[in-house]
Order: structure tokens, then C-alpha cells, then sequence
């Protein structure tokens, strides 16, 4: 029991320097953490849940029907409304001709001036011809990937058009270019950046992903050459991601082939973790949407998942999400519609993987059961061979919008429209509780030593375990501070306030400074784990300071407590003093943010991932906050 570890320990010739509560192990097991524990429970209760219902909805076509739509409206309804579609201005700046087909090089807008490039892969020939969208996974080079183009070829050989697009932060769609041209991060880090503004506005970066495969479907199917009514799509690792999102999204994909994606979240989620920003749809696993259920929201459509037996992907997952799909198929009169293939492969679009999607969109999209076979020593196109645009980067010719000027142009959309911010809206937007709806801090363990702080260990809620010293002395308005570096960091302060006559509490919030998460994916993988789950970090932190402030100000006999906040913890005592103006009549804050507002067009946003509300800016921004203060100082 952590309660039987509590320990205050003073220990340096420095003593201060040396001030802890919890015990030095403390998270130091990697899958054990406070956070990552705490949250898995909830994982698994939801997923648990969702098998019950799918156990359900498996006893009858009807049944199925039913759990198909409740899916199929979440996923609509998680990455929000759609822009409004605009002229592709599609245009082609380059043909490379090999034999028995063409590669062009297409630039089209998804948005004005939000450019996408891509290759197309035409058959010789009037068709019209099946075709297939091919987004890419997280390969720097985008279409380039000599893996990719293998796949592409093998498909135009055998008679279908392909258009393989560079996905946002990949290829030649970079959005962090320096000034000298140079590309400052991988696709997965650049993401990671890209990834807190989406969320504060609405659907997230898979939402940005998803409209541009809706509007390379529509260039696609608008091409002369295509039939239309048979379209399929395909991808892998991080384009098996996109695949999944647009086979269940866009009803014009006949046959889909995700690969080195499908598995569950039960699994992922411990190893290897949580996927990149645009890869979490928010409250997804609270609402039961599994990996499976991309494929179980299109049945019977036909589906293929491609999947490696090396695959840092858990397999097992990848077995548990066919199965699924088998009955759910099985019931809908279709089982000869989903099929897996397994290569005994590592993590990639091997061979195997590329001639079984080959032959299963011949079956689907052509009608032709055949052996595809890929040849030895496919030739492949250097980079600057495919490149679409003049300079190789998108964002290096005239009049071209990032991503970042959509985000701010988005936000000043919401701003315009937002409506005043009351306490029961804000409430209503976050789900954060009042102090009165809060629980007594009733699980507090504390240890008083004489001529020394009160080491305090308390348990807001069960899982959780918040280290904090207390100094009960003095009459004068009692002092609560947050601070993002650990205990130690706030004692100068708390000297200060001591000596002016103020008792003085220091608590670490949850995941910093003793709690912190040692990283086990990527910072913050907890934090999407936790928006997985439809919860925000804000608004754990926001709870845990009102039930501080409450038990202070009780413990002391006063009606009010001064709230002292630090960098990371800033946000959420801004939302504490908001809905609770009377509790809290005094805010000192130190660094943080200002405002949301400036994350739109921050090349670092993903440092303040922890201090964000999914949606918010839809609602309110920081400073609308202020006005709720009335009466506070």
C-alpha cells in the first residue's frame, strides 16, 4: 500500500533541496504509472462494454444494423463538420511515361491555397478503369517511398488507376520549413506539433487528413478515365490509419485494404502506445469505437487488413479485430468479404502485403480471381523524379496557406460567433464539478514533525495520489500553490508567504513533479490515452485544485484561500477561479498561457498539450475566463 511507503524525507546537507513526500520509486515502473494505470482501468472498462454490445448487436441483422449507425454517427460527429468544398484547381506539371503506363504529377487544393500533391498512375488505354486512393504512411518522402511505389505499380500493371497523395507534414507538404529551406523535424514530431490546435478547435489533425482524402476521391472519381462506382482505397502503417478513417467515412470506397494498423485499443494502447495526433479521435474508446469498428461500420463491403507478424502493431489485436469482423460479416450473409493476410514481415508494405491487396481489389473492383505476382527488381523513381511542385515544398510557392494560417483563420470563425461564457456553460463545455460537488478530501495521510512542513499525502479520487506540504501557522488568508517543477521549486515562496502570516500549501497536480509520467511513447501519451476517453488533463488538474482549496480553506476556518499557479498548472487555476470566484479570491499566476489563440501559429504547441480543453475554442478562450472572476482580484 503507497499509503504504508509515505515517507518525508530531509536528507541533503541542504535539506530543502531534498523535500519529498512520495517514495523515490514512484513510478518507476514504466507500465505501472500513477497516470497510465489509473487510465488504463477506464480503457478497459469501456472496451469491455463495447464487447458486451457487440455480443449483442452479432444476434441478428437487425441488431447489427442498429450498432452500425450509433458508430457511424460517432465517428461524423467526433471530427466535426466538414468545410465547405471548393474548387479543386486541379492541375498536372509533370508526366513521366514508362511502358504500359503513365505517372503524373498532380497539384490540387483541398481548401484555397491548402495544396496537395500527388502522383497518378494511369494505365495505357481509354478505360474507364477501377482506381484506387493511395494515402501514405509516415515515410518522410511521402510518395517517394520506393515501398509505396512498388505498391502503385504493381496495381497499374494490372489495369487500375492510382493516385498517391502526400499526407499533411510529409513528402512535399511539409508545414515547418526554415527559412533556408531545411526541414527542422521528422513527420511524426511535425504531427505531434500540429497536433494541439485542431483539438482545442474541433475534430483534430485527423480531421484536417481525412477532408483531404474526401477531395482526392473527388478529383479521383471526376477523372475521365475512372469509373467511379469502383473506387478502393488502401494504405499502410500511418496510411493504413487514413484508410481505415475514409473506408468507413466516405461511402464511395467499394473495397479497402488498411495495413499495419488494425488492431485494438485494449492492446495498443499498452504496447507500443497510443498512435500520432491525427491517429486518436476524441472520446472514441468512451464511446466504444474499437479499431474493428472501421471495418464493422462498412460491412459487408469488402475489406482487407494487411498485417505483419513482426509488427510492433500487436498482432493479437490484429486477430481479435478480424475475428470481430468474420461474425459480424458472417451474420450479414457476406463472411467471403473480409479476409486477412499475414506476412511474416516487420512493420512495412512488404511484398506479400502489396500482391495481396493487388489480387483482392482484382477480385473486388475488376471481378477477376488471379494469381498477382510481384517481379523481381521493381525499377522505382528518385525523389525529384515525382516531385509535383517547382521547389519541392508546397509552402515555396506563391499564395500557398499552411496549415497554421487555417488554424488562426478557423479560430477567428469560432471567435466571432462564440457566445458569453457563464459558469454553467463552462461547466457544461469541460465537465469540470463545483467545489460543492466535489468529495471531502477524507483520504489524507500526513505526518507532523516538529519545527518542520506537514508532508501530506491525499487521494482525490481512487488511483490517484497527490504529494503536498502544509505550514498550518499563521491568521492571515491561507495560500495555495501549483507549481509545474515539483515541491522543492515552490519553497522560496512559501517562505515569503510564511513570514507575512499565511499558512501555506504546496501540492504537486497530477503528473508533475513527483507524479510525473516517466515517457513511455512520446510525452504526452497519456494525454491522448486520457482524450481517447473523452477527459481533458485541464480538467483532472482544475478538480484537483478546487478540492485543495476547499479542504484549506475549511481546515483554516476561512471563506476564501489565495491560489499562486505555475506554467503548466496556470490553465487550470485560471478555470478553478473562474467557477469559483468566491473560493479563490486571489490569482497569481507565473508564465503559462495567455491564450489559447496563440497555439494556432506556435511551432512548439505540443509543450503545452497538458494545458488544453478539446473544443474549447468553439466556447471560449482563456481571457473570457477573467470576466467570470467577478469579485476575485
Amino acid at each position: 500500500m503507497l499509503r504504508l511507503l509515505l515517507l518525508f524525507s530531509l536528507l541533503a546537507a541542504d535539506a530543502r533541496a531534498a523535500l519529498r513526500v512520495l517514495p523515490k520509486d514512484f513510478n518507476a515502473d514504466k507500465e505501472q504509472q500513477m497516470m497510465r494505470a489509473y487510465l488504463r482501468k477506464q480503457v478497459h472498462a469501456a472496451m469491455d462494454a463495447r464487447l458486451k454490445e457487440l455480443e449483442e448487436a452479432l444476434q441478428s441483422p437487425a441488431a447489427l444494423a442498429a450498432y452500425q449507425g450509433k458508430r457511424r454517427n460517432f465517428l461524423w460527429w467526433t471530427l466535426g463538420e466538414m468545410p465547405v468544398r471548393t474548387p479543386l484547381n486541379a492541375r498536372v506539371t509533370g508526366v513521366l511515361r514508362e511502358e504500359g503506363f503513365t505517372i503524373e504529377k498532380v497539384l490540387f487544393e483541398s481548401r484555397p491555397g491548402f495544396y496537395v500533391t500527388a502522383n497518378v498512375y494511369r494505365p495505357s488505354g481509354k478505360g474507364p478503369f477501377p482506381a484506387v486512393l493511395h494515402p501514405c504512411g509516415h515515410s518522410a518522402n511521402g510518395k517517394a517511398y520506393k515501398e509505396y511505389q512498388k505498391a502503385n505499380r504493381l496495381l497499374v500493371q494490372h489495369g487500375f488507376v492510382v493516385l498517391c497523395y502526400d499526407p499533411i507534414g510529409q513528402g512535399e507538404r511539409r508545414q515547418l520549413v526554415n527559412a533556408d529551406g531545411r526541414l527542422p523535424l521528422k513527420p511524426t514530431s511535425e504531427h505531434a506539433v500540429l497536433g494541439p490546435a485542431p483539438i482545442l478547435l474541433g475534430g483534430g489533425l485527423g480531421r484536417w487528413m481525412v477532408w483531404d482524402g474526401v477531395r482526392a476521391l473527388d478529383y479521383l472519381a471526376g477523372r475521365p478515365e475512372v469509373d467511379a462506382k469502383r473506387l478502393g482505397c488502401m494504405g499502410n502503417s500511418g496510411g493504413g490509419n487514413l484508410t481505415s478513417f475514409l473506408m468507413a467515412y466516405d461511402d464511395r470506397i467499394v473495397a479497402a485494404a488498411p495495413g499495419c494498423f488494425m488492431t485494438t485499443h485494449r492492446r495498443k494502447n499498452e504496447k507500443p502506445g497510443p498512435g500520432d495526433a491525427e491517429q486518436n479521435l476524441f472520446a472514441q474508446i468512451r464511446k466504444g469505437f474499437d479499431h474493428p469498428d472501421f471495418i464493422l461500420t462498412r460491412a459487408p463491403r469488402p475489406t482487407l487488413i494487411l498485417a505483419a507478424t513482426a509488427d510492433f502493431v500487436p498482432i493479437e489485436g490484429t486477430w481479435e479485430a478480424f475475428r470481430q469482423a468474420q461474425r459480424a460479416y458472417t451474420v450479414l450473409g457476406h463472411p467471403e468479404r473480409v479476409a486477412l493476410v499475414e506476412a511474416n514481415e516487420k512493420h512495412g508494405f512488404s511484398r506479400r502485403l502489396r500482391e495481396g491487396a493487388a489480387r483482392f481489389f482484382a477480385r473486388w473492383l475488376q471481378g477477376r480471381i488471379i494469381e498477382i505476382n510481384e517481379p523481381e527488381n521493381v525499377p522505382v523513381r528518385t525523389d525529384a523524379e515525382l516531385q509535383v511542385t517547382p521547389k519541392g515544398q508546397v509552402l515555396l510557392m506563391k499564395n500557398a496557406q499552411s496549415i497554421f494560417d487555417w488554424f488562426a483563420t478557423d479560430e477567428k470563425q469560432w471567435a466571432a460567433q462564440r457566445q458569453p461564457l457563464t459558469r454553467d456553460r463552462l461547466q457544461q463545455i469541460t465537465g469540470i464539478r463545483r467545489a460543492a460537488e466535489l468529495p471531502p478530501m477524507e483520504r489524507l495521510m500526513f505526518l507532523r514533525k516538529v519545527d518542520q512542513p506537514r508532508p501530506m499525502m491525499w487521494e482525490p479520487e481512487e488511483d490517484i495520489h497527490l504529494p503536498a506540504v502544509h505550514w498550518p501557522e499563521g491568521d492571515q488568508v491561507p495560500v495555495l500553490i501549483t507549481p509545474t517543477e515539483g515541491l522543492n521549486s515552490a519553497l522560496p515562496a512559501a517562505d515569503k508567504l510564511r513570514d507575512a502570516g499565511h499558512p501555506v500549501m504546496i501540492v504537486d497536480l497530477r503528473d508533475l513533479g513527483e507524479t510525473a509520467t516517466r515517457n513511455w511513447r512520446f510525452p504526452g501519451a497519456d494525454w491522448y490515452i486520457s482524450y481517447l476517453l473523452g477527459r481533458s488533463f485541464l480538467a483532472m488538474r482544475t478538480e484537483d485544485i478546487l478540492q485543495c482549496a476547499k479542504w484549506l480553506a475549511e481546515h483554516h476556518k476561512t471563506p476564501t484561500v489565495h491560489l499562486i499557479a505555475h506554467g503548466e498548472t496556470t490553465t487550470a487555476a485560471q478555470h478553478a477561479a473562474a467557477l469559483e470566484p468566491k473560493l479563490i479570491d486571489r490569482l497569481t499566476l507565473h508564465g503559462g498561457l495567455a491564450a489559447w489563440k496563440s497555439l494556432m501559429t506556435d511551432r512548439r504547441a505540443n509543450r503545452h498539450l497538458h494545458t488544453i480543453h478539446p473544443r474549447a475554442l468553439q466556447h471560449y478562450d482563456l481571457p473570457d475566463l477573467k470576466k467570470l472572476r467577478a469579485g476575485g482580484k
